[in-house]
């Protein structure tokens, strides 16, 4: 039998099992086998999520650089990983699961940045210069398809990518329906990529983009929040993309959780809640859990969902620093 991978066709055992999984070995001529393991299924993680929750940045008095982490699938509180090479906040981050990268914030005396950082995710420590965004810029969204990265927006309607694996500076991807700040997050299937509401024009607005990570070119709507809002995070697992947190007009900070399939367009549907509503939250995934540090609720709160199982949020830990308007993302 053949089992496809990456578009090429290899060998596979034909003596697997049915009452198990598969796992892809190479034997010593260097040749790919699927090698059944009984009662074992292998599911590869998407290429650009991970076990290893990472967190960059934030906002105190004044911005910082820390880093700080967690293992998603233990609940427990976050360590320290290491310093950015600049002090921001409200960044967009990506990885490839094996480097992440953290790009643009607002640094001190509010200035905005074009620094792009990166990290491996394995091993702590400090975070190196990867280069500049086209532009500098705050309230980023960020998804990747674990080749391509892509940041979007901050207070403009500028899309930049970059290849996760070769340090450089960002390039024009193209641009957005509407220009629009406090869009801190982004969620992708590998395939596309959405970002979720934000501020366009001084106004909220619920409306989703979208784009195809692999090809440039201006986004197209996909659909709408259940609630306008702005300064919200977004995460990504299973098919699944999920927009959290925010505020919104007149009843300000939002404990909403919406979800969309990432691959059908359309409008957001109510997964559940936080436990207290906070905009500037950050958020990371493992493909089945969703992990959530709070924002400017004053609190080092970090809760979680299963992602496949729509309901409110659990208690996972507390940060190592309390801090407003980090990035999130994951990796190995």
């Amino acid at each position: 039998m053949t089992r496809k991978i990456n578009n090429s066709y290899e060998l596979g055992q034909s003596n697997a099992p049915t009452d198990g999984g598969d796992m892809l070995k190479t034997r010593a001529d260097g040749t790919l086998v699927w090698e059944g393991v009984a009662d074992t299924t292998y599911v590869p993680l998407p290429a650009w999520l991970g076990t290893r929750g990472i967190f960059m940045g934030g906002y105190t008095t004044p911005p910082i650089n820390n880093i700080q982490y967690i293992t998603i699938s233990s609940t427990g509180n976050a360590l320290d990983f290491g310093d950015l090479t600049v002090a921001r906040y409200t960044g967009g981050s990506l990885s490839n699961t094996t480097r992440g990268v953290f790009g643009g914030g607002r640094g001190s005396a509010s200035a905005n940045r074009n620094v792009i950082d990166y990290i491996t995710v394995s091993t702590t420590g400090n975070a190196t210069d990867f280069g500049d965004l086209t532009r500098s810029g705050s309230g980023i969204g960020g998804f990747s398809s674990g080749v391509r990265g892509v940041f979007t927006a901050g207070a403009s309607d500028t899309m930049d990518y970059i290849t996760i694996a070769t340090a450089g500076n960002a390039i024009d991807f193209g641009n957005l329906v509407q220009s629009r700040s406090e869009t801190n997050g982004g969620m992708s299937n590998g395939t596309r990529g959405i970002i979720s509401g934000g501020e366009p024009s001084a106004s909220l607005t619920s409306d989703m983009e979208y784009i195809t990570i692999a090809s440039t070119g201006n986004s197209t709507s996909f659909g709408d929040l259940t609630l306008a809002r702005g300064a919200t995070t977004a995460t990504d697992g299973d098919g699944r993309g999920l927009t959290i947190g925010g505020y919104s007009s007149g009843s300000g900070y939002q404990n909403i959780i919406d979800y969309v399939t990432i691959s059908t367009t359309g409008n957001a549907t109510d997964f559940g809640d936080m436990t207290t509503g906070s905009q500037n939250c950050s958020s990371c995934s493992n493909n089945t859990r969703a992990v959530i540090p709070a924002g400017s609720s004053a609190t080092s709160t970090i809760e979680y969902v299963t992602i496949a199982s729509t309901g409110n949020a659990t208690d996972f830990g507390d940060m190592e620093t309390n801090v407003s308007g980090a990035a999130g993302l994951s990796g190995d």
